[in-house]
């Protein structure tokens, strides 16, 4: 890979900002430099849950909001740059995942849509650009999804541990690495995407922090029974999910036989949900010594707690511990694939995704 500078730009399922990351990147090795979080508009923000849980759009709504978001991520990269007085003929490439609006890797037709123009991000920066990383997996009959696995085995695994670092976004995700064994990872299912959804419907709040609300509640076991029921739970990897299938739609659809609930009690279960899926994955995968935990999901003492009493011969800890920021660590791996494909390397990992081959990700959009 070209050593140097690259950043790295992240809008996940939970939607709450822009990740931004300034890092170097050589062959050996990859050291963070600067981050950076862009707040969401609260009007970008509530288009693109309205594309995200089917609402009626037209193409018309598509195009503007693609537009929308490229600006808002050329925007975030030049306050990263701002921030730190960094000229941009210091970076090499951005590489901008884009907020993915659906995911829909399985049936006749799968397909996967990121929107945020790329063209448009490296005009206003005057930086190469690299994105539209997951459909080149898709093409080769991969989930799109995970990709952060790569990632995840070059900087964190190690031949005498059984790891598995877990990202709880919106959406949770494992990543398997097992000595001796090819690197695998799939979706586990809702990360922080239901609490948030839950918490902002009935008390106006971006996210219950620290759990408080949860705390206040109690888990209601039939509830969560029947959740944990979803067939997605069950289903066998490479497997990925999103707010297509896990959104406040699907949420009602359960608590349409639990009419008395209280809305604390919904807030604990769905904690509750959280690590139950994410504690029967490492399960059925065979457990591990150490679970290293990353995204906004690490920084829930609820979260983090349950799954250290659920897992008691696996330490349970934060990637921080480790040297890769929890809260950047999927800008920084859209950082290293962008650098990835610039040097014409392959990207996603077959055992992940399901693809058919190895393949370089990505379009490169010149500035």
């Amino acid at each position: 890979m070209k050593s140097g500078n690259y950043i790295g730009v992240m809008s996940g399922t939970s939607l709450d900002g822009v990740d931004v990351a300034l890092v170097n990147i050589n062959d050996t090795s990859v050291s963070q430099i600067a981050s950076y979080s862009h707040p969401m508009p609260a009007d970008i923000k509530a288009d693109v849950l309205s594309v995200c849980q089917g609402q009626q759009t037209t193409l018309a709504q598509i195009g503007q909001l693609d537009l929308r978001l490229g600006i808002l991520f050329a925007e975030s990269v030049l306050g990263l740059l701002a921030k730190f007085n960094i000229d941009a003929s210091r970076i090499i490439a951005i590489g901008c995942h884009g907020q993915t609006v659906w995911h829909q890797p399985d049936g006749a037709y799968p397909f996967t849509i990121q929107l945020g123009d790329n063209n448009r991000i490296a005009a206003m920066t005057g930086i190469t650009t690299i994105g539209d990383f997951r459909r080149k997996d898709m093409a080769f009959g991969g989930q799109g999804a995970p990709l952060v696995p790569a990632f995840h085995q070059a900087l964190l695994a190690t031949p005498d541990e059984r790891r598995m670092v877990l990202n709880i976004g919106g959406i949770a995700n494992l990543s398997l690495l097992i000595p001796d064994a090819a690197v695998s990872g799939f979706d586990t299912g809702p990360g922080n995407m239901l609490m948030d959804a839950w918490i902002q419907q009935q008390q106006g709040k971006a996210f219950d922090k620290d759990a408080y609300w949860a705390r206040q509640g109690h888990i209601n076991y039939a509830l969560l029974t029947q959740m944990l029921s979803d067939p997605y739970f069950k289903l066998p990897a490479p497997k990925s999910t999103g707010r297509e299938h896990f959104n406040l739609q699907w949420l009602q659809q359960q608590l349409d036989t639990f009419p008395d609930i209280s809305p604390q009690d919904v807030q604990a279960t769905l904690a509750e949900l959280t690590v139950q899926s994410i504690v029967q994955h490492v399960k059925e995968a065979g457990g591990c010594q150490r679970l290293l935990v990353c995204g906004g999901g690490a920084r829930n003492p609820l979260l983090m707690s349950r799954m250290a009493e659920e897992l008691p011969h696996t330490v349970v800890d934060s990637t921080d511990s480790y040297g890769i920021s929890g809260d950047d660590m999927e800008a920084i791996a859209f950082a290293w694939l962008a650098a990835r494909t610039l040097a014409g390397l392959t990207g996603n990992l077959p055992a992940v995704t399901g693809a058919t081959k190895a393949t370089i990700l990505g379009a490169i959009y010149l500035s």
